[in-house]
């Protein structure tokens, strides 16, 4: 068969614009060669009453291999991400074993996965106080044109990767900006947060206990202690799940400095615990409803800069632990990401079309370094992309999914916008009638170039 494919008749979605442009596009070699009126060729795909939207990228994933497989694994994750429209995902470096902090733990790291994944990854560097006393600096400088960042802590609940402190962090700041390169941060205060653990367990077992455990304010002091020491280096830093409306307002004015949030954060609030039990509970954990409509502005206007899953799934007996203190903080949140931001915000017109292409792909390949290759639909770029039925609704089932993790806060809700194709490299490696069709290993590691 040619290895050229032919999308012809659907609506595409072009960076920058609010309107759809009916075009075909034709891809070749993996890439797109040409974007037109009535293309001609073989191995077509008919879009007609389609939208065809760039490959969605997820740059915050646990995808927990090797070390922690009975959570994750690359080609489940990957799975699940191609089968949510995501053809490129970056790994966190702090849930496998060894955590990657350094290039001999990323060889080993991309030696156990490479064969699993179904689409493109990137993965992170990382630093934690153990890392930290090994030499963080050369460690860093090795991995720095590998890696997409380095993940950072100020409050972690792995004894594998400590939490930096705020000497240490100001370190890793200076070497980071040595290196042009971003760090990535976890905004939770430890000491407001340790104690406050320490009190609402004392008192119960209710959500109520865990949210007051790590409200609001335990993220907006750790992004205001970050800011002052990212304003006083100079440097680069991203703020990951953020999940109070405050903490945005805090990024807004800092030239260098951006923010995630995720869809629980948009689509949940402490409230709703009650009714979902630990199948919501996430670190951080979802704030009072105040917060859901402010995020929402920020995701229309700016203020946050893209979308992510914090894909972190658990089993059954790890999520389901009898206790609200121990059972598993983290969703399986990579399937349902793209799917909710077109269903509840491009279709429900709380965000533009623009918008959408920026939060869902656009922005996150310009921040890591990757955008010369993906993040849009163009001539040269490669052929990710992702047909959608927008008139078709679908109902998320936990069972259905590809990943490990079946427990899911999106259980029983129904989404607009149902995908029919997930396209990378101009390889269908999902259809919605014949599931996964790409073979285990295609998707390749991909590096930042800026």
């Amino acid at each position: 068969m040619s290895d050229k494919l032919l999308i012809k008749n659907g609506k595409v979605a072009l960076s920058g614009e609010d309107q759809t442009k009916l075009l075909d596009i034709e891809t070749q070699n993996g890439v797109i060669t040409d974007l037109g009126s009535n293309l001609e060729g073989e191995n077509v795909i008919d879009a007609s009453g389609c939208l065809v939207i760039p490959g969605g990228i997820d740059p915050h994933v646990h995808f927990d291999d090797p070390g922690f497989t009975e959570r994750e694994d690359f080609l489940h994750g990957s799975s699940a991400a191609a089968s949510g429209g995501i053809t490129t995902v970056i790994d966190m470096p702090c849930t496998s074993v060894p955590p990657v902090t350094n290039m001999k733990n990323l060889k080993e790291k991309h030696k156990q996965i490479e064969n699993k994944a179904i689409v493109d990854y990137g993965f992170f560097g990382g630093v934690s106080s153990q890392s930290y006393q090994e030499g963080y600096a050369d460690q860093m400088e090795e991995l720095s044109n590998t890696v997409m960042g380095f993940k950072t802590y100020f409050l972690s609940g792995m004894d594998s990767f400590r939490s930096l402190s705020r000497y240490q962090f100001m370190n890793v700041l200076q070497k980071a900006k040595e290196l042009n390169i971003p760090v990535l941060l976890h905004a939770e205060d430890a000491e407001f947060v340790n104690e406050a653990i320490q009190v609402e367990k004392a008192k119960g077992e209710e959500w109520e206990n865990y949210y007051r455990s790590r409200p609001e304010i335990a993220e907006i002091l750790a992004v205001q202690q970050a800011l002052s020491i990212a304003k006083e280096v100079g440097a680069n830093i991203h703020i990951v799940h953020v999940g109070t409306a405050q903490a945005v307002e805090l990024l807004k004015d800092f030239k260098y400095v951006t923010g995630e949030t995720c869809p629980h954060y948009l689509a949940f609030s402490k409230d709703d615990f009650e009714k979902f039990g630990s199948a919501l509970k996430t670190a951080p954990v979802v704030k009072s409803e105040e917060n859901k409509s402010e995020l929402w502005k920020y995701m229309r206007e700016g203020g946050i800069d893209f979308i992510a899953s914090d894909h972190a799934p658990a089993p059954e007996e790890q999520k389901h632990t009898g206790s609200v203190w121990t059972d598993y903080s983290g969703i399986p949140g990579n399937p349902t990401l793209l799917p909710f931001l077109f269903s509840e915000g491009f279709s429900k017109k709380r965000i533009s079309l623009s918008r959408f292409l920026q939060l869902s792909s656009e922005n996150a390949a310009r921040r890591y370094g990757f955008y010369n290759r993906k993040g849009s639909i163009a001539i040269g770029k490669d052929a990710d992309l992702v047909i959608i039925d927008p008139d078709s609704k679908w109902t998320v089932r936990g069972k259905d999914l590809y990943s490990k993790g079946k427990i899911t806060p999106f259980e029983d809700m129904e989404f607009e916008g149902r995908i029919r194709n997930t396209i990378l490299r101009g390889k269908i490696i999902y259809d919605v009638d014949k599931g996964i069709v790409a073979d285990p290993g295609y998707g390749k590691m991909i590096k930042r170039i800026a």
